[in-house]
């Protein structure tokens, strides 16, 4: 566990980077948007793996990899929004990389956890099982928010996006670690 420990934290480093970046261009104008827009965001880009995966062509000159990395991040800015809620004003970047990595880190431990029990199964799943499983929490998500965030026995929207962080992840370190 300790290999997957050091390739997730390349991971966050690899999202977060690129996180950071986007912010220092757009600021976080992503604040303006609802959960469920939020939620709409990251199935447009699990949708487009998947059409990757079944077809094999990309026109747009980016495979999956930035797909993958748009998923984690926009799942951590979800769950951001769910606590702060949406606002039209520009959070500072500080807070917001606080806030990322309070996210980030809380991901990881309930993977960590997840993993002890089910010890570390996801190394022989495949990429286009995860993709799959993004999209089902993803119906999931949206079944939740069409009900107002009620449920009877299932967990809320903020565990179907530390999930989708997870799945994500799992897809990134076999794309970027494949070989070791």
């Amino acid at each position: 566990m300790d290999k997957t420990n050091k390739q997730y934290d390349k991971v966050i480093e690899i999202c977060r980077t690129i996180f950071s970046k986007k912010m220092s261009d757009y600021g976080t104008a992503w604040r303006i948007l609802r959960p469920v827009s939020v939620t709409d965001q990251i199935f447009i880009k699990a949708n487009r793996i998947r059409q990757i995966e079944e077809t094999g062509i990309n026109k747009v000159d980016e495979g999956i990899r930035p797909e993958f990395i748009g998923i984690i991040n926009y799942s951590i800015m979800g769950l951001i929004q769910l606590e702060l809620k949406p606002s039209e004003k520009e959070l500072a970047e500080e807070k917001t990389l606080e806030l990322y990595d309070k996210y980030f880190n809380l991901a990881k431990k309930l993977m960590m956890d997840k993993n002890h029990d089910y010890g570390e199964a996801w190394r022989s799943m495949r990429i286009s099982s995860y993709t799959d499983l993004i999209l089902m929490k993803l119906k999931r998500t949206k079944q939740i928010e069409d009900n107002n965030g009620q449920t009877l026995i299932s967990e809320g929207i903020d565990a179907n996006y530390m999930d989708i962080i997870n799945y994500a992840v799992f897809a990134m370190i076999k794309i970027e670690f494949e070989e070791e």
